[in-house]
């Protein structure tokens, strides 16, 4: 193999391995793209529900919030357990530094008064009421407003409950909205819900209030645009190292062509015979010897070699017998 079409293979496998890669990426951009149209559908569906019971949704503390229920509209019978209220860290609300204030929620009645007896009584249900500022110094000298007494009629919307961490936290703070930590951190006892609420409406109210949540953005973002981009450096990566390809192979067959037929070497000879003959040597052919007439001697020749054969003749000793 050629140099050139080392080279050339090279850049073939580059390209290949370029167009590979840019697929993938813009495959994983694609299902990004995918799962933000799903999420932002179920935002647009269930922001403007109606508030339904929660047992309807959460029939049970064991049952799973699915997706398609996130940020539904609930509503609850209960009372709140304010001295378990604990401040959610590190959570700001639209770029401002902020504490999330999260309640403990005693159900009364998941029902909400549409069954015949109240389901779910003695569950405990964590709320995120909403945000204050911090602190002057961004401690723990925060004080939220309170929550309502007595029994009251909650509507929140569901999400889904985060992850535990393992981060520490001052004394009635927690760094997530895990249920176990939020009423371990509150010191509430109780069964609790794999979800928590965020707090839209209260029956009978107070004033003040925390700060409202903010609605979760519908920006599909970016992905679909990513996604077709990596797949244009994928086709364009190919295309590119290609024609790299190509010009290498057409750049040696043009300097090939520039030096010309290589040149023949005549073999070397000595005498008219070459010394090194090769099966591929062409054999010169040996010239014909000239026709040259034979010349008949002369009379006065003829009249010499009789003289020298008689000399001849007398000079052989004699037999004197």
């Amino acid at each position: 193999m050629s140099p050139a079409a080392r080279r050339a293979t090279v850049l073939v496998l580059v390209g290949v391995v370029l167009a590979v890669v840019c697929t993938f990426l813009g495959r994983w951009q694609w299902d990004r793209h995918v799962w933000r149209d799903g999420a932002i559908a179920v935002v647009e569906t269930n922001w403007t529900a109606d508030p339904v019971p929660l047992d309807t949704v959460l029939p049970s503390t064991d049952a799973p919030l699915t997706d398609a229920d996130v940020w539904q509209r609930v509503t609850v019978v209960g009372h709140y357990a304010t001295d378990g209220t604990v401040l959610l860290r590190n959570r700001p609300v639209d770029g401002t530094p902020a504490y999330h204030v999260l309640v403990p929620f005693v159900v009364e009645d998941a029902s909400a008064g549409t069954a015949a007896d109240p389901t779910q009584a003695g569950t405990v249900l964590v709320v995120d009421r909403g945000w204050v500022p911090p602190g002057s110094d961004g401690s723990v000298d925060v004080t939220p407003p309170a929550a309502p007494e007595g029994t009251i009629t909650l509507t929140a919307r569901l999400r889904h409950d985060e992850p535990a961490t393992d981060r520490d936290a001052p004394t009635g703070q927690v760094q997530a909205i895990s249920a176990g930590q939020v009423l371990a951190a509150g010191g509430v006892g109780g069964e609790t819900y794999d979800a928590y609420v965020a707090m839209t409406a209260e029956d009978p109210s107070v004033d003040p209030v925390p700060g409202t949540l903010a609605a979760p953005s519908t920006d599909p973002g970016s992905h679909l645009s990513y996604a077709f981009q990596w797949w244009t450096f994928a086709l364009g990566g190919l295309v590119a190292f290609c024609l790299g390809a190509r010009r290498e192979l057409q750049d040696e067959r043009a300097a090939l062509d520039a030096e010309g037929p290589a040149p023949t070497v005549a073999p070397v000879t000595s005498g008219g015979v070459e010394l090194w003959p090769t099966r591929d040597t062409p054999r010169p052919r040996r010239a014909a010897a000239p026709d040259v007439p034979r010349r008949r001697g002369g009379r006065d020749e003829d009249a010499e070699d009789a003289l020298i054969d008689a000399q001849l003749a007398d000079s052989t000793p004699r037999d004197d017998r």
